[in-house]
């Protein structure tokens, strides 16, 4: 199928009671759509980055009870997984689509990788876009504007980054549920694509950690 985007029947999957119904419509709404992105987003990466990159659609696999509150596809340059590896994600909450670089608490080469971002904060508060944002933690649906962000905001961030084990670095762009981009297939590959050329940069800081560490 080719992606023409997504619309409010895709959040509203999460407003579902029950794991199996709100599983049910992930697999019937918004998986396709990510099998749709992943033909253009795939290659896109993997030549952004230099590495041969696989799509993971998660499939909540670990769930019994509680129904997702989100969903997404990551993209990882390993066939077997990615939440071990720096990787990227697209997805859904409720409210928004989330676009990001990732580093989860099973990547090895955390504490590796924030020292070299701690290195030159300065360089990331510069070059990361204002209208871009950061999150600890990939479960929260809130995150922290760039725009709003210090230097020593920044190093804060890094710094538990290397010092906490579950601690986590994410990345990138949230676009609310009712922006019209969202219903642009095209456009919002395009978006995507620019979103991840200019998160490529950390991913490359990323790459180094996992050679050094």
């Amino acid at each position: 199928m080719d992606f023409k985007g997504f619309n409010q029947n895709d959040f509203n999957v999460f407003q579902l009671e029950g794991l199996d119904n709100r599983m049910s419509a992930i697999k019937d709404y918004i998986q396709p759509k990510f099998e749709a992105l992943a033909t253009t987003i795939e290659p896109t990466l993997s030549s952004l980055s230099g590495d041969e990159m696989y799509t993971h659609i998660a499939r909540h696999a670990r769930r019994t009870v509680n129904p997702p509150n989100d969903t997404w596809v990551a993209f990882a340059n390993n066939k077997r997984g990615y939440k071990m590896l720096p990787h990227f994600q697209i997805g859904l909450f409720e409210s928004h689509v989330f676009v990001w670089f990732a580093v989860i608490y099973e990547c090895p080469i955390k504490a590796s990788f924030a020292e070299l971002l701690l290195k030159h904060p300065n360089k990331w508060l510069k070059e990361i876009p204002k209208d871009f944002v950061w999150s600890t933690d990939h479960m929260k649906p809130d995150a922290l504007k760039h725009s709003d962000l210090k230097k020593q905001d920044l190093i804060d961030m890094f710094t538990k980054l290397k010092e906490v084990k579950k601690a986590e670095l994410l990345c990138g762009i949230h676009i609310n549920r009712d922006e019209h981009i969202l219903q642009n297939g095209p456009a919002l590959v395009d978006k995507i694509e620019q979103t991840f050329k200019i998160l490529t940069p950390l991913y490359n800081v990323a790459k180094k950690s996992a050679v050094t560490s």
